[in-house]
């Protein structure tokens, strides 16, 4: 049975902390959702970690909704969370409502998560209304990076850290279950989730938050063109990968790869006859 929005509010109550990682393809959504991750998030990151882009802004419906079907494909207990791209849900309520109900219908995710707060307040409580679960998003909101001017700390101003409450209490009062802090003072993001009865799922935003979501290529260390300073990499990834593959190109060329164990044999009386006495070879 998958995590319900109703669990993650539990956890939050009984002050169980919720782990959430983004995934992108089967095979890496198969491998969280069994290891127990309450949360997976279908992430634009995709952008950065999958595409090759060098923000989140191009990345499209058709991009999030492939990649959200083979997450979902992958996952039988985690509740998934589609995120909503850039101008998928600014132009109307109209184009919102058809573009989560797109995520729910065609990939399957149970949730969506977009990006704003007071500003996006009346779209968040009209998508529940119509029985689509919301994450919110603020702090640093990457498909706002060009207005933020980059990819700053935010909330460390006394008036930007009323905005930032302000915004997280309107996702509340909207019916969002739960509310990402992303690139926020540990100190701020306390308070936040203190004052909220949502759950708060920090990255960046210290500690003090109910959960943490982290990009799965920056757990993992396979994504070296940049490793953000609120990430932790268990592992080196891109290192391992690197060694297999130098490994395997070596016995490729010396031979000793593939070998009689993975090959599969036949009857060789069956290819008398066949021969052209040709050997292939340029003289």
């Amino acid at each position: 049975m998958r995590t319900t929005i109703s669990k993650i509010r539990e956890m939050k109550t009984r002050g169980e902390k919720i782990t959430m990682v983004t995934a992108y393809d089967y095979t890496t959504a198969k491998i969280a959702d069994g290891v127990g991750i309450p949360l997976i998030l279908v992430g634009d990151s995709l952008g950065w970690v999958v595409l090759g882009y060098d923000s989140t802004i191009p990345v499209t419906m058709e991009d999030m909704l492939h990649h959200s079907r083979a997450v979902v494909r992958g996952t039988s207990q985690a509740l998934v969370i589609g995120d909503m791209p850039f101008m998928s849900y600014h132009t109307s309520t109209t184009d919102a409502l058809k573009n989560a109900a797109r995520f729910l219908q065609e990939a399957g995710t149970q949730a969506v998560k977009l990006e704003g707060g007071v500003n996006v307040a009346e779209t968040v409580k009209k998508l529940v209304d119509c029985g689509i679960p919301v994450m919110g998003h603020i702090g640093l909101t990457p498909q706002s990076v060009n207005q933020l001017g980059g990819y700053k700390v935010q909330g460390k101003t006394p008036e930007a850290a009323v905005k930032l409450l302000q915004d997280a209490k309107a996702l509340e009062e909207a019916g969002a279950f739960a509310v990402v802090l992303e690139v926020v003072p540990a100190p701020l993001a306390a308070l936040i989730t203190r004052e909220i009865s949502i759950p708060t799922i920090g990255i960046g935003a210290g500690p003090g938050c109910d959960g943490q979501v982290q990009v799965i290529n920056d757990l993992l260390g396979s994504y070296t063109d940049f490793v953000p300073k609120h990430a932790r990499q268990y592992v080196n990834l891109a290192s391992i990968i690197s060694g297999a593959l130098i490994e395997y190109m070596n016995d490729v060329k010396s031979g000793r790869f593939p070998t009689e164990a993975n090959s599969f044999t036949m009857d060789e009386s069956l290819l008398v006859g066949l021969s052209t006495g040709k050997t292939g070879k340029k003289r």
